[in-house]
């Protein structure tokens, strides 16, 4: 009888340490598949490089976005001139792909470190999709860079009508012509008679000279605005350009990276 009682107690010890081996393999497993396993050498230095690309990438989001922002806010004046939403259309594009590079920056650094597959596998397809838009914002700004030297001049003269009709016109050619220190489009006379003051050379914030009756170099801008705002222009697209291409070659490297890193986890 007391052995009997003996073999049932073994049995049963025997069983709960079945299923308790069996709870903790599930167990495992399910973590495994979802924080992946032990990796070798090569894959932790991945996992190390991925995380170092995801910094430089917060960086390059972060400078892309300020630059777009800048020009944004205090070079995007000329705009209203051109008639055309090209200008806003291509700096809003690094505007917003430099604040979505942040925030997957972020993801995919806590993917890396947590080496959760999903994630990566969710950065992966983002990142692409945000290379993707890049190339193509890249391929507008192009076709605005050529435009503008075939169009620009004929929207200027253009628009010249609507000075102090139209809001907006009269604020873009003060704007133009205050920052440029220019006058007109090829010259103060395209204005006729009817000089605006913002031709008239600044003095001073708030006081100008008086060339509505004395135009002359001393008095008044005797540049036309047309050739500074190409210049103007090119030299926005050479800053969005540039850091456009650098991140966008990060952003490979982080493909890359995080490929790699996707199949070295267990």
């Amino acid at each position: 009888m007391l052995n009997k009682i003996i073999i049932n107690f073994r049995s049963n010890i025997r069983a709960r340490h079945v299923k308790s081996t069996r709870r903790h393999s599930q167990t495992h497993w399910s973590l495994a598949m979802a924080m992946g396993g032990a990796m070798d050498s090569c894959g932790r230095c991945m996992k190390v490089s991925l995380v170092i690309i995801n910094v430089l990438t917060l960086i390059g989001g972060a400078i892309a976005l300020g630059i777009g922002a800048w020009i944004w806010v205090s070079r995007s004046f000329p705009s209203t001139l051109m008639m055309n939403n090209m200008f806003i259309a291509s700096v809003a594009v690094i505007v917003v792909m430099g604040a979505a590079v942040m925030l997957l920056s972020l993801l995919g650094c806590c993917g890396a470190a947590k080496e959760v597959k999903c994630m990566l596998l969710t950065y992966y397809i983002l990142i692409f999709i945000i290379f993707v838009v890049m190339l193509v914002g890249g391929i507008l700004l192009f076709v605005f860079k050529e435009k503008v030297s075939s169009t620009l001049e004929r929207e200027m003269h253009a628009s010249i009508p609507y000075y102090g009709v139209k809001h907006e016109y009269t604020k873009a050619w003060d704007d133009t012509q205050t920052y440029l220190q220019c006058c007109g489009v090829k010259s103060y006379k395209d204005w006729n008679d009817n000089v605006p003051e913002s031709c008239c050379q600044e003095v001073y914030p708030g006081k100008r000279r008086d060339c509505k009756y004395s135009q002359n170099p001393t008095t008044m801008y005797m540049d036309g605005c047309y050739s500074k705002t190409v210049d103007l222009l090119r030299e926005d697209a050479v800053y969005v350009g540039a850091v456009a291409i650098v991140v966008a070659l990060i952003m490979v490297l982080a493909l890359i990276f995080s490929c790699g890193l996707f199949v070295k986890i267990e």
